[in-house]
């Protein structure tokens, strides 16, 4: 079961991820303590999926900016994805 951790916590773990462009896309639900998860200022823009929205992780106290992405709002290609979310590589470590 893909999982995503940091310092040995797991911040997410489900069966029903989607992969696109090599990126566990996690469903909102198999975040754990959601309310860790707390909305970034950062937004980018894909050409095919549409504007990224980002999270920042505060746990214990630590803050990771701009830990994980999402699309609230994706193009009618990536609406499989909507809400559900991405971690970058270089700031936690993902298990398949």
């Amino acid at each position: 079961m893909p999982k995503v951790i940091l310092d040995g916590a797991v911040l997410a773990e489900s069966n029903d991820t989607i992969v696109v462009e090599n990126n566990h896309y996690f469903p909102p639900s198999s975040l754990t303590r959601s309310e860790d998860f707390v909305p970034s200022n950062t937004s980018s823009t894909c050409p095919w999926k549409g504007k990224a929205a980002y999270y920042n992780l505060k746990r214990d106290g630590k803050t990771v900016s701009d830990i994980a992405w999402y699309y609230p709002a994706p193009k009618d290609a990536a609406k499989n994805i909507k809400n559900y979310v991405a971690f970058y590589k270089n700031k936690v470590t993902i298990q398949d």
